[in-house]
């Protein structure tokens, strides 16, 4: 290596240690000023609302909530448990809502046997609803032909 490239990449490291320094000084972890041996503040457990109740929704569009706890349900490429209640053979059995039928149709709105692969992951778009307080505030009122007022 030539020497002024063995300067350029010292000078490099020495002024990077140095930021890094400044920089490390300004950041705290996500547990603030709280030393590590000492215990976190416990979360608030959430209280889901019971099974079965009709969960409003605050925007135009929005997937329906998940009126019950889904803690533990298994999703993956080989088996999606949320069908073991909610698809066309077993919602009348279950007493659950069966899944829309736009779930069984690709980007180009064909047909299909089956869930859509983009479908198929209810958790991208449905979540369970907690009696939780808002994160941000919600001032949203459909317009009037929506709603039905």
């Amino acid at each position: 290596m030539n020497k002024s490239l063995v300067m350029a990449v010292g000078l490099m490291c020495g002024l990077a240690a140095a930021a890094s320094g400044a920089i490390a000084e300004e950041i705290t972890s996500l547990r603030g000023m709280r030393p590590i041996d000492q215990a976190p503040d416990v979360p608030e457990i959430k209280h889901y609302r019971k099974d079965g109740e009709v969960l409003p929704r605050d925007y135009v569009q929005q997937p329906p909530l998940i009126p019950h706890k889904i803690e533990g349900y298994q999703i993956n490429l080989k088996f999606n448990k949320c069908m073991s209640c909610h698809s066309w053979a077993n919602y009348k059995e279950a007493g659950a809502t069966k899944i829309s039928q736009t779930h069984f149709e690709d980007r180009e709105k064909h047909v299909l046997a089956n869930i859509s692969a983009r479908r198929y992951f209810c958790t991208q778009c449905h979540v369970p609803q907690a009696d939780a307080k808002p994160l941000v505030e919600n001032t949203f009122q459909p317009i009037p032909a929506i709603s039905g007022q």
